[in-house]
């Protein structure tokens, strides 16, 4: 015993300088998964491919590749996470820039007031300044829904599964007159399971979340109304003119791998990639609970056991991010107590609540979450 108390003791000691960056949600996790899946997701694009601004001239959003469209349709029906019968597909430079989108199309241009933007808190720390980075006079940050107190001029984001969190939301002035946005990036069978299809006037996507492909930098909408579908199409049309058909056609190619997965068994190389991530995730929880046990001083969210439609099976939520409490009240910031160690988090601050909690991605190489968990569980 006191052998391996010296080796783990070293193995802190060797690497206590060196920075683990946890703060971000950067999805490398999932690296290992393409690394095996290899040449079969390369796409290779001659150079006179692609070259026109238009994809799609007949289609409401005309820079939609017809590909990557039909294989967003295909992943949500193998999924089941979404109802896509009657919605238009708008793609988008990632959820960030369909969110924009989102509040330009649903906020009044005619309005003598900016239209609020609220998200229960915690809330996505990007929401605040999404809204109020552009300084729009069409709308304007205001903070947690559940302690909005203005008319019904408001635009609702609700994210679900949330982030930090990862529970399960519906909109907090869901009877109310004002507007809503689903930001449905982590409603995916690795994160949460699959209870039925989401069924919202505006959902958001993101291959990020979805795949681990971050620097593809695409993600999508599916939105029930027309008008509001083209001032969508409008707002990205004057903000880049439209979106990277190679992104695209490379999003496409990755769907395309992941539901060739479920739908070709007998497919050389038709690795199951939500089972793969599944089971990443649920051993990470799985430590982390453990670690988290044993030091005495943090605690975690609990989530029930469900059944998933997608994995026929009950299952537990396994977020993307890791909502930290400190439970010890020698700490007064609990990013700060991280930060001390060489962990970088992100404090509850940044998602409308106190410095007593702080977001801790579980996405990133599997190196550095071996560290984040060996020196939680040596704090002295």
């Amino acid at each position: 015993m006191e052998e391996k108390a010296s080796t783990a003791i070293a193995g802190i000691s060797h690497d206590r300088d060196l920075i683990i960056n946890l703060d971000q949600g950067d999805p490398t996790l999932f690296e290992p998964f393409w690394k095996e899946v290899g040449n079969n997701a390369t796409v290779v694009i001659p150079g006179w491919q692609k070259m026109s601004y238009f994809s799609d001239p007949k289609n409401l959003c005309w820079f939609l590749e017809p590909e990557f469209a039909n294989e967003v349709l295909r992943l949500h029906q193998i999924v089941g996470n979404a109802v896509t019968d009657n919605r238009h597909i708008i793609v988008g430079v990632g959820s960030t820039q369909l969110i924009h989108a989102a509040l330009f199309a649903l906020a009044s241009t005619e309005a003598r007031q900016p239209v609020n933007v609220i998200s229960a808190a915690p809330y996505y720390s990007m929401y605040s300044g999404i809204a109020d980075f552009m300084k729009s006079g069409m709308f304007r940050w205001a903070g947690d829904a559940a302690a909005f107190n203005g008319d019904d001029n408001f635009i609702e984001l609700v994210c679900s599964p949330n982030n930090p969190d990862g529970e399960i939301r519906e909109a907090v002035r869901g009877n109310e007159a004002g507007k809503r946005v689903h930001d449905m990036a982590y409603y995916w069978p690795q994160y949460t399971p699959m209870r039925s299809p989401a069924d919202q006037d505006i959902m958001l996507f993101t291959v990020s979340k979805a795949t681990g492909h971050a620097g593809t930098r695409i993600g999508w909408a599916l939105v029930k109304d027309a008008a509001v579908a083209r001032k969508m199409v409008k707002f990205i049309e004057m903000n880049t003119i439209g979106v990277s058909k190679d992104s695209q056609v490379r999003a496409a190619k990755i769907l395309k791998i992941i539901s060739d997965g479920y739908e070709l068994v007998d497919l050389k190389g038709g690795s199951k990639f939500f089972h793969f991530g599944r089971c990443l995730l649920v051993n990470r929880w799985q430590r982390l609970r453990q670690a988290v046990e044993a030091s005495g001083r943090f605690s975690l969210p609990q989530f029930p056991s469900e059944f998933c439609e997608f994995f026929k099976e009950h299952a537990e939520t396994c977020p993307g991010f890791a909502w930290l409490r400190c439970e010890d009240q020698t700490i007064e910031d609990l990013e700060v107590f991280f930060k001390n160690i060489n962990i970088l988090t992100r404090s509850g601050r940044h998602f409308g609540v106190g410095p007593e909690y702080v977001r801790v991605s579980m996405l990133d190489r599997d190196a550095n979450f071996d560290v984040f968990i060996k020196r939680i569980s040596f704090l002295e």
